[in-house]
């Protein structure tokens, strides 16, 4: 899974003051990655608001990604939830073939053990005809998927080939990079985290800064990944401020901001998330023109 090394990124869906989603600023912001060396894109994940999408949005959001995208780069969709009955039949309904992989989150909410956890990914690894990406992310899941199940997992199913690990413990992470199959990707999915990772023998990251700032977060991690140190941590330090102020008040409110003051998308969120305050918005748009000025 070559193509899953370096810079992916979790795409939002940009909606119209009216809440509607807008489809001539997805196709933008599509661009926009591909233009500034992003290496794949992540249909649907968190970041998309999915948890506030209907079915029929969810189908114009993937078909207007595809078709802005035409080929250029590696796509992943997102395909995950706590029903695992509910993935399983998605997973065997929906075309996958324009997509390198799946991105799926570990089950929310029902707090299922580390054998259930299991379960759960042996069904969608059996239901999958394409690659598997197991998303880790304990703060919105709340259960952790321990290093001892994902590796049972990669040894058990060749098809679950990598995991996005946002749980915020690089003990944790380097437990995996250490006891993984050689093949099996770990891949960043804390921004703030990304080059630790990448240092201690990860794959890369998928990011939310990145898609704001898609150069200097694709070249930070290119210089990660052939091991120019001092180069790649003068970005990250570029990169900091930014990434904790997008995070300060919600995600994806503070990268909608961005996108924003980047000219590319309304800020528009969906209730139950609210936009950034009017502070951290004039932080932010400060942010935006000091690392473009550079």
């Amino acid at each position: 899974m070559q193509s899953l090394i370096g810079t992916g990124v979790a795409l939002v869906t940009p909606f119209k003051k009216d809440f509607s989603v807008d489809v001539e600023a997805l196709k933008k912001i599509v661009q926009y990655q591909i233009e500034n060396g992003i290496d794949y894109l992540v249909i649907l994940g968190t970041t998309a608001e999915n948890a506030t999408l209907d079915i029929q949005e969810k189908e114009v959001v993937i078909k207007t990604i595809i078709d802005a995208n035409n080929g250029r780069l590696p796509l992943v969709l997102g395909v995950g939830g706590n029903d695992t009955r509910q993935v399983v039949t998605e997973l065997q309904n929906r075309d996958l073939s324009p997509f390198i992989a799946i991105l799926s989150v570990s089950p929310y909410y029902n707090k299922p053990t580390q054998e259930g956890i299991y379960q759960h990914f042996k069904a969608i690894a059996q239901a999958s005809s394409i690659p598997i990406i197991i998303y880790n992310v304990p703060g919105r899941t709340a259960s952790n998927i321990l290093p001892s199940t994902v590796i049972r997992l990669a040894n058990d199913f060749k098809n679950i080939v990598a995991i996005k690990e946002a749980a915020g413990d690089i003990p944790q992470a380097m437990k995996l990079i250490k006891y993984k199959p050689k093949d099996f990707l770990v891949i960043s999915g804390d921004d703030i985290a990304t080059l630790p990772i990448i240092f201690a023998g990860g794959s890369g990251v998928i990011s939310v800064i990145g898609e704001g700032f898609p150069k200097q977060t694709s070249d930070m991690v290119k210089l990660a990944l052939n091991n120019k140190v001092q180069e790649a941590y003068q970005l990250h330090y570029l990169l900091m401020d930014s990434i904790d102020m997008i995070f300060e008040q919600g995600n994806p409110a503070g990268i909608k901001e961005i996108f924003k003051s980047l000219g590319l998308s309304e800020n528009t969120v969906r209730l139950p998330l609210v936009n950034v305050d009017e502070n951290l918005a004039n932080r932010l748009h400060k942010e935006v023109k000091k690392i473009n000025e550079m």
